[in-house]
């Protein structure tokens, strides 16, 4: 099953699947749930199960338009018998295709693999849906019973020797049989995903295998159980309003109602963001706050407690790379990067160390300019990581005379998305969105866009759920409810999740310039959702390789400071006047500012990533901290006030999103969308014309083609990498200082 798409960080500092079906969730919460198109009611059902149907809004398909889950009917309590019906029920479809008597053949064996599981995938859709954005103990009680036995549902299918006899049979037959392209494509993958899970292995080692499974799913329900409790215990609080010297009133005002919403009064709170770096630290003035909240956020889940994760992850390790064994690899990337554009971790390795000497010592620049600064102040101190944030914003003040406080009047919420995220939809592609009200959601939060084509005919539902809550998982996503598939009929129903703070009530939520770029980019992954237009759902939307499904979401960011786009949604919140042309001249002067860092924190979380996944089998170190910290020197990014965007023992991407061996994803991608935005500008730049051609020749076509093949064809070359330096300012003769 492929996961939600996670978003890295935002263009300066980017803002961010296992992929063995179609359906799209939690990696934390994984199945391969092949197929969802409505199926008939099986029999064998409990009493129980049947007398829970007749309550369950889960058990028959929703009459929303649609098909969009019914929140207004689903409780905590009816997720768990309908996801145990779904895979009894899929199981059943599974056996009877798998037992056919009738020769193999691409309708009576892969398109009927594609129909199973309606009632699976549409309860999982949903359960992954809330257990990610808005969860609470019922739900985390479930999710950890029923990941080991999604788990063993999908060896279930993927080890079943009849099933795969009846897929290899077609796949050695496919150049004899007259297959369109998607047709041919998608036997392609079936066969690929059974063998990559293991059904060519002798009956031992899928027993093994089996068992791997089993205990990773448990261990990666821990890590996001522990994670979640970790970041929430990790929130710095404070006895006196004075210790958040230079945050705004506002951004004090939600503090203290960040409090009072945990029964702390007379306190203030500031909740961690999943990265290391913390917004406040670029605000607060008092240093010794700023280490506590750096040193808060640092060893959320590294304090010995009940919820660290640190022995977590050495066994998710080593039980990878012992799976990554059976099969073939020398160890877990070269497993996860088959299937990729990057081919094996040489490759992406490769990339990743020959950007770090640029990033590095543009860093190491930043950090003099920053110690010069400190020292002429009377610091009397050497620049730490808790530092940075807050002087590197001096500096931009002082170089661009440029500060925060000066944007984010013009970046309100509702004007972001409806005047430049939405309009810049419209002008590359002629969508319109109208806002219902009638769509129930899972939170009060949310709000539901449906989205018309150029034509004016319905194309999907957009769900935006923006405003951090504690029972939210960190970071941003794209996930989808429904998936498009012209096998099932059914149109695509997304959503996009972040976190960005709630204003007090009666106040404007406020962004930064980071938060309007991470709305463009998970709304490039919801595009890319919408304007799938393929047949079958194994196939659809954003169904890619990890390094392709990135490029999408960073190239929609490019829109953000488009001047036709810019100027249509920054204006000022109480006087709607335009954001003067001054400061627009000083946000694109300062787009490179500080990109050593940005370009540094995330190479080290990559490589810190694939450190970990290029272990061999019984690798895995005694201590994870010292591991982590010698693998930077080995590869070259150690840089002492430069931290990872994310230490090993919240790096949620990694051990419980699907990222494994896939962080570089971000870089990868990154060099595609450059290069892509560059076509644009050589092109015309925003017209419908080029927009058009880039959703027809890239958005709509899902895993119908080869990425690289396709990226070329729009193209008409490979990409390079000289979009990408130019755009970090790290091309040689460019500075970001």
């Amino acid at each position: 099953m492929k996961n939600a798409i996670y978003s890295a960080n935002a263009r300066a500092s980017r803002s961010a699947l296992p992929s063995v079906a179609p359906s799209l969730a939690l990696a934390c919460f994984a199945v391969a749930v092949i197929g969802c198109a409505p199926v008939a009611t099986q029999t064998g059902s409990t009493p129980a199960l049947i007398a829970a149907a007749g309550s369950n809004p889960l058990f028959v398909e929703s009459t929303l338009p649609y098909h969009a889950p019914r929140f207004d009917l689903i409780r905590n309590e009816d997720y768990q018998p309908a996801l145990e019906e779904g895979m009894r029920q899929q199981l059943a479809e599974i056996d009877a295709i798998a037992k056919q008597t009738t020769p193999p053949t691409f309708d009576n064996t892969i398109v009927a693999m594609e129909k199973s599981g309606a009632l699976l995938t549409r309860a999982s859709k949903a359960f992954s849906g809330v257990i990610g954005a808005n969860t609470n103990d019922t739900l985390q009680k479930v999710q950890e019973i029923e990941a080991p036995k999604l788990a063993a549902h999908t060896d279930a299918i993927y080890l079943n020797d009849q099933l795969y006899r009846r897929v290899k049979s077609i796949y050695d037959r496919r150049a004899s049989i007259n297959f369109n392209p998607e047709q041919k494509a998608l036997v392609e993958r079936y066969n690929r995903d059974f063998v990559r899970a293991g059904a060519n292995l002798s009956e031992v080692d899928k027993i093994r295998v089996r068992a791997l499974n089993q205990e990773l799913a448990k261990l990666t329900t821990d890590f996001t159980t522990k994670l979640l409790a970790g970041t929430k215990a990790g929130a710095l609080a404070v006895d006196k309003v004075t210790d958040l010297d230079g945050l705004s009133p506002d951004a004090i005002e939600t503090a203290a109602q960040a409090a009072k919403a945990r029964g702390l009064t007379g306190k203030w709170v500031l909740p961690l963001r999943n990265t290391t770096q913390q917004p406040a630290q670029a605000e607060l003035k008092n240093r010794a706050v700023r280490q506590r909240l750096f040193e808060l956020s640092t060893t959320r889940t590294a304090r010995g407690d009940s919820n660290d994760t640190r022995n977590t992850i050495r066994r998710m390790a080593e039980l990878r790379a012992e799976k990554a064994k059976l099969l073939g690899y020398p160890n877990w990337a070269a497993y996860a990067l088959e299937t990729q554009g990057a081919k094996n971790p040489e490759n992406a390795i490769k990339l990743l160390t020959d950007l770090a000497p640029a990033a590095t010592a543009r860093a190491r620049a930043e950090a003099a300019d920053m110690q010069k600064l400190i020292d002429a102040q009377g610091g009397a101190f050497k620049l730490q990581p808790w530092d940075w944030q807050y002087y590197a914003e001096q500096v931009r003040k002082a170089k661009y005379n440029l500060d925060e406080s000066q944007i984010t009047p013009y970046f309100e919420l509702n004007n972001v998305l409806q005047n430049g995220v939405f309009f810049a939809a419209n002008r590359l592609y002629g969508l319109t969105f109208k806002e219902r009200h009638d769509i129930p959601v899972y939170h009060p939060d949310v709000r539901v866009f449906e989205v018309f084509d150029a034509n004016g005919q319905p194309l999907a539902l957009f769900y935006a759920d923006y405003f951090k809550r504690d029972n939210k998982q960190g970071g941003a996503w794209m996930d989808q409810f429904v998936d498009q598939s012209q096998l099932t009929g059914w149109k695509p129903v997304i959503f996009n999740v972040a976190n960005f703070t709630k204003p007090s009530a009666g106040q404007p939520a406020l962004l930064t310039f980071d938060d309007v770029t991470t709305m463009f980019h998970e709304f490039g992954h919801g595009l890319h959702g919408m304007f799938s237009s393929v047949e079958y759902p194994t196939l659809s939307g954003t169904n890619v390789p990890r390094d392709f499904v990135e490029f999408p979401s960073q190239f929609n960011e490019h829109w953000a400071l488009e001047p036709t786009v810019f100027a249509n949604y920054a204006k000022h919140y109480q006087t709607g006047a335009p954001m003067p042309a001054a400061l627009v001249d000083k946000i694109k002067q300062s787009r490179t500012f500080n990109q050593g860092f940005a370009t540094t924190e995330l190479l080290e979380a990559s490589l810190i990533d694939f450190a970990w996944h290029t272990l061999p089998a019984g690798g895995a170190p005694a201590d994870a901290d010292a591991f982590e910290a010698a693998a930077l020197q080995r590869y070259n990014v150690a840089v002492p006030e430069v931290p990872p965007r994310y230490h090993s023992t919240y790096f949620s991407h990694i051990w419980d999103l699907g990222y494994s061996a896939g962080y570089y994803a971000y870089t990868w991608s990154e060099v595609l969308d450059d290069d892509a935005y560059a076509w644009f500008k050589e092109h015309g730049g925003l017209t419908r014309e080029n927009g058009l051609r880039f959703r027809e020749m890239i958005l709509s076509r899902g895993g119908t083609q080869d990425a690289a093949t396709m990226y070329r064809g729009w193209r008409g070359r490979d990409p390079t990498v000289d979009a990408l330096l130019e755009e970090r300012g790290l091309k040689p003769g460019t500075s970001g200082y």
